[in-house]
């Protein structure tokens, strides 16, 4: 079992990154933008070290403060992530629950309070993250299709949407006095519908594997199976835009900043797509167009600043993108694809693990996870705590893969589970992970001081293998 280390010095880790261009990644933008962001101050390292230095021991940090060599009461935010960034979530696993079914969704709120989780057997359980993780909510979904295959909160964390293989979308009022949540029952699960035709067999035609609330909270945009986009005004309580945006399952789309205006979406075409929500319309192009991954996409996360985000792929690789490489029109096709490689139940291979796509726009690989047998989840590391100086993924083997943006560094692997992860939440203000399996388990890691006192450990119920269908 690897053995990460509960403090992550970045002089030490081994790089396994690979740049798709000459250019070296340590001269990109992003680069400097994550060191601004987490990493000392220069003014901080030449007064603690009498020159400028990338780490600066807590202590150090500590001592500057109590003597004022930082001319201020407090630590900007740059020191405060260069500070908590260190101290990776590793301590653990430690149970949050456990049910007979996978586990296909695990998403913090917005400020950390609330913890959603998604099971196949049509169970969704909301957590008070600040009481000791009492069950706040437990809904039985409605009309659910094969499993969960996506929750949202609203972002005043009012409502939850939930999503399964059908073009029909639940909404729930996660902040009512009901507990005990069955559809239609103790509590209407209203069914908003994303079919744009009048025939009532199209529900039948499509399921929908991604949905998203807008930032304010008025629309909801979401990926189906039937290769579309559709946004839906909670306003006006209709579909009022369909894009046939890929050729293929689009399974990811996402905002990429808090402007609402550009979305990003992925899908098993191979390609990820930038839309401006200004310009759309049902015939509409994407604003842009980036190509490198070999095979179909599963998750794509925004760093929040509308010029970068991140993708899973079906290629065993996270690419990092930034958007001013895109082009207006495809360059050629997604990648050699291997025309009888199906993630679900083979393994990758092992010939084409070293192939790169003779376009790729993308501006830096990561490889070592495994995305196999589901649509695994990718995401950066919180802005407030660590600069989002990190990228961290679930993974086919169990773990909980953690990067290095800049070097490609695995600095830590949650080795927690015993089969697949397919989705994991960093608490935006604590050194905390939660994680999801289909081992039907959803628990945290943390980081913990040596005078913490830890909560007994979980015992594990035996898991069978089951044939992926």
């Amino acid at each position: 079992m690897y053995e990460p280390s509960k403090f992550y010095d970045d002089r030490t880790a081994s790089s396994g990154v690979e740049t798709s261009t000459s250019t070296n990644i340590f001269d990109h933008e992003i680069v400097h933008l994550t060191k601004l962001r987490s990493g000392p101050s220069k003014h901080l390292s030449k007064m603690v070290n009498g020159k400028s230095k990338n780490l600066i021991s807590p202590v150090k940090m500590l001592a500057a403060r109590e003597a004022n060599y930082l001319r201020r009461s407090n630590f900007s935010a740059a020191d405060s992530c260069h500070l908590l960034s260190r101290y990776l979530p590793t301590s653990g696993p430690f149970m949050v629950d456990q049910m007979d079914s996978r586990a296909y969704v695990s998403q913090f709120s917005g400020d950390g309070s609330l913890l959603v989780a998604g099971f196949q057997d049509s169970n969704i359980r909301v957590y008070n993250a600040e009481n000791g993780w009492n069950l706040q909510k437990d809904i039985l979904a409605k009309s659910l299709r094969w499993t969960i295959t996506d929750t949202s909160l609203s972002p005043d964390q009012r409502y939850l949407v939930y999503s399964s293989m059908s073009p029909i979308v639940h909404i729930v009022n996660v902040g009512s006095a009901v507990t005990k949540s069955l559809a239609n029952v103790t509590e209407i699960h209203e069914g908003l519908n994303f079919s744009t035709g009048v025939d009532e067999d199209e529900e039948d035609l499509f399921g929908i594997f991604s949905v998203k609330f807008s930032i304010d909270g008025r629309e909801l945009v979401a990926g189906s199976s039937d290769h579309s986009i559709y946004v839906y005004d909670l306003v006006a309580n209709k579909c009022t835009l369909r894009i046939v945006a890929h050729e293929d399952d689009v399974n990811t789309v996402c905002f990429a900043d808090e402007s609402g205006n550009l979305m990003y979406s992925g899908s098993d075409d191979g390609f990820c797509k930038v839309w401006d929500r200004r310009c759309l319309n049902p015939r509409g192009r994407p604003a842009g167009t980036l190509i490198g991954h070999l095979e179909g996409i599963t998750f794509i996360d925004s760093r929040g600043d509308g010029r970068y985000f991140i993708s899973n792929g079906k290629d065993q690789t996270i690419k990092l993108w930034d958007i001013r490489k895109m082009s207006s029109n495809k360059i050629g096709a997604p990648g050699q694809h291997f025309k009888d490689f199906d993630y679900r139940w083979m393994e990758y291979p092992a010939k084409l693990r070293g192939i790169k796509h003779p376009n790729d726009q993308s501006l830096t690989t990561y490889r070592g996870h495994s995305v196999l047998r589901t649509l695994i989840r990718c995401h950066f590391s919180p802005e407030y705590s660590t600069g989002q100086k990190y990228i961290y993924t679930g993974s086919n083997d169990g773990a909980v893969y953690i990067y290095d943006v800049v070097t490609g560094a695995l600095v830590s692997k949650l080795d927690h589970h015993e089969t697949t992860v397919r989705d994991c939440s960093w608490h935006p203000a604590y050194p905390m992970i939660v994680s999801s399996s289909w081992d039907g388990t959803v628990i945290r890691s943390e980081f913990r001081g040596d005078d913490d006192a830890l909560p007994p450990p979980f015992k594990r119920r035996s898991f069978r293998r089951r044939r992926f269908l």
